[in-house]
């Protein structure tokens, strides 16, 4: 019986010191783990452009962006008046249903689901998902910005610039250094200044 005890402990004391061991390594890897994961940031070289800023500089964005306005208020213009003529059936409608006939209420209630869905498709026509505003601004505007994401790209590889923030959409910078804004860079890029 006494020899079960200490051959007992030593056994304890072999566990304790493979549980140390194993206790070392793993924390001799975690730390490994984290200098590896935090040099990278350290070394990683950024730049802040005002992109709003670029494109309100561009004589070609200005005029680009004063033509959708157009075709949007003359959008809007047309749709607003089938609206109204659409309203106006819907009032006299209201006015007359009392004295038609059922066959020639349900005529005019047939007429005004069809002007009502007329309306409802030109509207998603022109301002819908991939509708005409969508095509417009591709076809005028989307070169444009192309344009300066490519002069932005440039800037950003000659310069050995790891990302690019954005600061005028999206991301909120609530301090970024001037000198690390690059949108005057940019602009010159593009041959604008």
């Amino acid at each position: 019986m006494q020899h079960a005890l200490p051959s007992c402990s030593v056994l304890n004391l072999n566990n304790l010191s493979k549980n140390d061991l194993r206790m070392k390594k793993q924390i001799t890897l975690l730390l490994l783990l984290t200098l590896v994961a935090f040099a990278p940031v350290v070394a990683q070289r950024y730049a802040v452009v005002d992109t709003r800023y670029i494109l309100g500089k561009i004589p070609e964005y200005k005029t680009a962006e004063t033509k959708i306005q157009q075709i949007t208020e003359q959008w809007q213009k047309e749709i607003d008046e089938k609206q109204v003529a659409l309203d106006k059936m819907y009032k006299n409608f209201d006015a007359e249903q009392f004295m038609l006939s059922e066959d020639l209420k349900k005529k005019r209630e047939d007429e005004l689901f069809n002007k009502e869905k007329e309306v409802r498709e030109l509207q998603k026509k022109r301002f819908g998902y991939e509708g005409d505003l969508f095509k417009e601004r591709q076809k005028l505007i989307k070169p444009i910005q192309d344009k300066v994401y490519n002069a932005i790209q440039k800037i950003a590889i000659a310069r050995s610039y790891d990302f690019v923030l954005d600061k005028s959409e999206g991301i909120t910078v609530i301090f970024a250094d001037p000198k690390l804004d690059k949108s005057d860079d940019v602009l010159r890029e593009l041959g604008i200044r």
